[in-house]
Order: C-alpha cells, then sequence, then structure tokens
C-alpha cells in the first residue's frame, strides 16, 4: 500500500526552512545585479527552481579553472560563488576564490550560511530545493 502521508516537519525543521528562504531571497536580489557561479547545469537548474533569474555561470564548461577565470575577471565587477561545500567543491572553491580576488568578497556570506545551514544533510547546492520541500513537510516518503 502506497504510503501519501507527508512528513510533518518539527519547530527546528520550519526554523531552519525559513532561515534557507530568507538567504536565497536576499541571493535572488543579488543575483538580479551580479552573476552566480556554480559547478554545474543541476546546480544552475536548481537555483533557477529557487527563483533565481539573474545570471547563473557553470563552471564546469570544458574551460581550465585560469581561462574561465580570467574570462570572468574581463567580464565582471562582482560575483557571488556558490560552490559545493564537498571535498570537490572546497578545493575549487578555494582556486577560485584566489583566482578572483576582489570580485567576491562582498558575497562571501551567501555560501557560508547556506552551507551552515545545509551541511548537516546535503553537500551541494542542486540538494537545495529537495531539502527545502523536506523541511517543509511538502516531500512525501518513498
Amino acid at each position: 500500500m502506497l504510503n501519501t502521508q507527508r512528513n510533518l516537519p518539527t519547530d527546528d525543521d520550519k526554523d531552519r526552512a525559513e532561515r534557507i528562504r530568507k538567504i536565497i531571497e536576499a541571493l535572488i536580489e543579488a543575483n538580479e545585479k551580479f552573476p552566480v557561479i556554480v559547478e554545474g547545469k543541476k546546480d544552475a537548474d536548481a537555483l533557477m527552481k529557487l527563483g533565481l533569474t539573474g545570471k547563473i555561470i557553470t563552471l564546469h564548461n570544458g574551460r581550465n579553472l585560469y581561462d574561465f577565470s580570467e574570462d570572468i575577471l574581463d567580464k565582471f565587477v562582482k560575483v557571488i560563488i556558490l560552490l559545493d561545500w564537498d571535498i570537490k567543491g572546497e578545493n575549487l572553491y578555494r582556486s577560485l576564490t584566489k583566482n578572483l580576488t576582489g570580485l567576491w568578497e562582498g558575497f562571501s556570506d551567501f555560501r557560508e550560511i547556506i552551507k551552515f545551514l545545509c551541511q548537516k544533510d546535503i553537500k551541494d547546492i542542486e540538494g537545495i530545493p529537495k531539502l527545502l520541500s523536506r523541511l517543509e513537510g511538502n516531500e512525501y516518503p518513498r
């Protein structure tokens, strides 16, 4: 028999979901003016699902990190870097932030707050919509 009851979120889940939604709202506003850099297409799709409508740039687009960074430096005065917080994402984040010194620092809180609020459940940007759904009680059990 199929279980169609929703998982009921706890008060802590609801609070965390609300905090994630608030940071996403601020990210949406910042993205109206500044591009967001993510690792791949699934991350970009997740951010669009969350409501971002501005420019989203994927890091894995066939170019090496140096050429990618040079292109970003030539085209933008500020960027938001939202890379995953798994080992690969952390290593890419360190390299990219060194290459883009001066462009991203004002937006570093976005990644740090999202990472803090999500890291006990997920390690990537693409998982945020599903996590939010679960925290808000909108996901059905399997």
